[in-house]
């Protein structure tokens, strides 16, 4: 049987990774929000 390979991330890739998440989410949620206050403001304008 062949054995498997385990692979280990150093620490500043987990980081680097960790860090793009975090921006995208919070740039995802940003657009979410203004979206919502944006369909909210036409809600209330009518």
């Amino acid at each position: 049987m062949a054995k498997p390979e385990l692979h280990q991330k150093t620490q500043v890739e987990d980081s680097g990774s960790l860090r793009g998440t975090l921006l995208m989410t919070t740039i995802l949620g940003l657009i979410l929000l203004g979206t919502w206050f944006g369909v909210w403001n036409l809600y209330l304008g009518r």
